[in-house]
């Protein structure tokens, strides 16, 4: 038989897909990242209505926008398609789950105190620091007056954000969120970047690039070793052979709208397609292709939508500007169940990105000199000044509700020879907790003078939409409790690792990235210390016994 064609294929760039692309490059391993979606950059962020802004999963040549919105029975998920994966669009925030969070669901090895030297290297990789106080934003000071006001004063705290800040920009000056005030420099991984200017756009891709995304990070290191990464790939089969996988796709053609079939073999493949991406390709392979028939029957359980929801609140005297600041800048954390009822709460400031303004600027800069250029500038002063929204504040948060949904392939009545994703999932066992959620919203906003409006999609449909989805391929013990092991190894399936989000077994309550990240620190170390014996350097005394590892609690270094 012939030798494949790569030692590893791994499918999607998000927080498991780089980071594991990152350290098996650095090891020497011939990698192939394949992206579904586009490698995007400043110039080509979307801004205008006619922009790229949507995927469709479907029509992939066709659509292969910015964000993938799935719409489910009673749940939207938002994720995320291009190069970084969901660090293109998510809000920054690189926080550790709760020691506590481990202790019910999870394999025994898996433990905060194991985790704690991936969770410190994956914040190096991605620089993460909190908002200068001198930065401080009208949301920020909000959070921290209402936090006060019901008695939680105590639980608010600034969070970790994947930022490059520069300590010297100043919110006083004139248009202090004009993209000239950010600083570039060159970042460790030799990248190019700038500082933020607080220019609410993290959720849409920022023009600065002061965002840490993975593309100017860990996967900036996976090119530099030998990684390749093929954009606009979409997986759709995978094949066991003797010796290893063949990986089918479609290579997308977004000029011609067409799809173009290829396949190509690799000793090991990771799936880092996140909860949805490797959750669906996975059920296909079992239950549409065959190829893995003997998958766990626990796939496509215990899936969780983390709990998140934003309650908007209106001040008549107060000037808000949600569209100024990073996205995400402090929490008050509740998640030891003191929040309203009891229930785990993780309470965050929101903000929205000035689309408006934004379209004014992507103008104004493909402008010459000339009257059209004077117009579109005077258009900018009027759009840029103040806020479309000033007066909202956008409560949100996660809570720690019961990751009871399941993902499962079915037949629409009028399409019956085609499989689609499904969910099934009802609103009620997660009711207690996000009506918790909702009167701590309504909590802080009187306390501050505002009027909440809890969003009619719950109080009349019951519906709820997330961008932070956990699980369908749960960690288990055995097959008959999980999809994969402890290390993220498929059940049944040599060479088929799953390193994303679909294998956290249960809500974390506060913002996964990190968390996701470090999981697939560790289970990349452990693979390469099976093979080779000297892991990734991480942790240079990381016993091979991953149970020791646990009880001592081993630190960085």
């Amino acid at each position: 038989m012939s030798e494949p064609d790569f030692d590893a294929i791994i499918i999607g760039s998000g927080f498991g897909g780089a980071v594991s692309a990152c350290r098996l490059a650095q090891a020497g391993r011939k990698v192939l990242v394949l992206e579904r979606g586009r490698r995007w950059t400043p110039q080509t962020y979307p801004r205008a209505v006619d922009d790229p802004w949507l995927w469709d999963q479907d029509n992939a040549h066709r659509f292969n926008g910015w964000a993938d919105l799935r719409a489910f029975s009673d749940m939207w998920v938002v994720a995320a398609a291009g190069v970084g994966g969901g660090s293109l669009i998510y809000a920054n925030v690189s926080v550790e789950a709760k020691p506590e969070v481990f202790r019910r669901g999870w394999p025994p090895e898996i433990t905060h105190a194991a985790l704690q030297p991936y969770y410190d290297e994956v914040g190096r990789m991605l620089a993460v620091r909190e908002l200068p106080d001198n930065q401080l934003t009208t949301r920020t000071l909000l959070m921290r007056e209402a936090a006060q006001a019901c008695g939680w004063g105590e639980r608010f705290r600034k969070l970790p954000l994947a930022v490059s800040f520069d300590t010297k920009w100043d919110p006083e000056r004139p248009e202090p969120r004009d993209d000239r005030h950010s600083q570039s420099f060159v970042n460790a991984h030799g990248r190019r970047q700038g500082t933020c200017v607080q220019c609410g756009n993290c959720d849409i891709g920022c023009q600065v690039s002061a965002k840490n995304t993975l593309d100017l990070n860990y996967l900036a290191v996976a090119e530099a070793h030998g990684a390749e990464i093929r954009p606009l790939h979409l997986v759709h089969k995978l094949e066991p052979l003797a010796q290893g996988w063949r990986v089918h796709f479609d290579i997308l053609e977004p000029d011609g709208h067409r799809r173009v079939p290829g396949s190509l073999s690799a000793a090991k493949v990771l799936l880092g397609a996140g909860s949805i991406g490797s959750t669906e390709l996975l059920l296909r392979c079992r239950d549409e292709h065959g190829t893995l028939p003997g998958l766990s029957a626990r796939l496509g359980h215990g899936w969780a939508h983390n709990g998140d929801f934003v309650t908007p609140a209106f001040y008549d005297k107060r000037t808000v500007s949600p569209s100024h600041g990073v996205t995400i800048s402090a929490a008050i954390d509740l998640l030891d169940y003191s929040g309203p009822d009891g229930l785990g709460l993780f309470v965050e400031d929101g903000g929205v990105p000035n689309l408006a303004g934004n379209f004014v600027r992507r103008r104004l800069a493909k402008l010459p000199c000339g009257k059209l250029r004077s117009f579109w500038r005077e258009l900018r002063g009027l759009v840029d000044d103040g806020d479309p929204l000033e007066n909202m504040m956008p409560w949100f948060g996660q809570a720690l509700e019961p990751a009871d949904g399941r993902l499962l392939l079915g037949r629409k009545w009028y399409a019956p020879w085609r499989r689609t994703l499904r969910m099934e999932w009802s609103y009620r066992r997660s009711e207690p907790v996000m009506e918790s959620m909702i009167a701590a919203h309504k909590l802080l906003s009187q306390k501050t003078g505002g009027k909440p409006m809890v969003p009619p999609t719950w109080t009349l449909l019951r519906n709820l939409v997330t961008p932070h989805p956990l699980g369908g391929c749960n960690m288990g013990l055995t097959p008959a409790d999980g999809v994969v092991d402890a290390q993220g190894r498929v059940f049944g399936y040599e060479g088929l690792y799953v390193m994303d989000g679909a294998i956290v077994p249960r809500a974390l309550g506060l913002n996964p990235s990190r968390t996701i990240a470090a999981l697939a620190e560790r289970n990349v170390d452990l693979l390469l210390r099976a093979e080779d014996g000297r892991g990734t350097g991480i942790v240079g005394a990381l016993p091979c016994d991953p149970d020791h590892a646990a009880a001592q609690g081993l630190q960085h270094g």
